[in-house]
């Protein structure tokens, strides 16, 4: 004999439900959410938007990490010197973008830096416009360590992602890391009962994706790198709330940052790129 214990909303006592608000974890049937970037919430936290707790014991305050990666990048793409103009770009362009031979030198820095390196005011107004956008959801939700754990592991993804598609192209920008964090919401929401279509991340990443395919000189291979490595560490740290197993999303970033700079070498060993 087995028993099984039914989750109703915390509103509506009658009502079976698998969905629980991203904010305070109470479960709420379809009459009681709200859709948000992050999740599906209940009504007093919809009403309560400056105040976003999620995980436990995790959530945080102001997007720090959000706020300090968008002043790295805007310095950054200052210090190129060129202002991302086509030519004549500086020695932090040139000795920071992603390069397949230079990567296989030894250049394995490129693999982080070129994150913070943009190509034009244009293409840094439109990654910082979305970091902040997701940034300002994810990480109070999350809490700045696991958000930056997503963010760098993500990065690694997309750059070995780029690598493997186009290991001789000059490759910057902080989409890769991007797109990690727009999957690993994703994930996160679809581990708690919730389809991210419901919430307009889902469709995020699909006009993401097509403009990816649309517009010339885009690395298609960072976008769909980082994108991975966001699924599968969202998944992983979704997962290990669930189970009471916090250092499985841990693992996991690791795990992805590891294979991330292992399968760079090998990209790099099998193009014949190495000098």
């Amino acid at each position: 004999m087995s028993t099984t214990t039914e989750t109703t909303c915390y509103r509506h006592p009658g009502r079976p439900t698998r969905v629980s608000c991203s904010s305070c974890g109470r479960p709420i049937c379809p009459d009681c959410m709200t859709p948000s970037p992050v999740g599906m919430r209940c009504p007093e936290c919809a009403r309560q938007t400056t105040k976003v707790r999620s995980l436990p014991a995790l959530a945080g305050g102001e997007p720090r990490v959000t706020i300090a990666l968008i002043a790295i990048c805007a310095v950054a793409f200052l210090a190129e010197g060129s202002f991302g103009a086509t030519g004549g770009r500086g020695a932090l362009f040139r000795d920071g973008a992603l390069y397949g031979p230079a990567v296989a030198a030894g250049d394995w820095w490129r693999l982080v830096t070129s994150g913070f390196l943009h190509a034009g005011l244009l293409h840094l107004g439109f990654n910082m416009l979305l970091l902040w956008l997701l940034g300002r959801e994810m990480e109070p939700q999350l809490g700045s360590a696991r958000f930056a754990a997503i963010f760098f592991a993500s990065l690694l993804a997309g750059a070995f992602g780029a690598l493997l598609f186009q290991p001789d192209a000059l490759t910057v920008g902080a989409s890769g890391a991007i797109y990690g964090l727009m999957g690993a919401i994703a994930a996160i929401l679809w581990a708690r009962g919730v389809n991210p279509f419901q919430t307009g991340i889902g469709m995020l990443i699909v006009i993401n994706l097509v403009f990816s395919l649309a517009i010339p000189n885009v690395s298609i291979g960072g976008h769909l790198g980082g994108l991975a490595g966001g699924v599968a560490t969202g998944l992983a740290f979704a997962i290990g709330e669930r189970r009471r197993a916090p250092w499985l999303g841990w693992a996991v970033c690791a795990a992805v940052a590891i294979a991330a700079v292992a399968g760079a070498e090998t990209v790099a060993s099998s193009a014949g790129l190495g000098l």
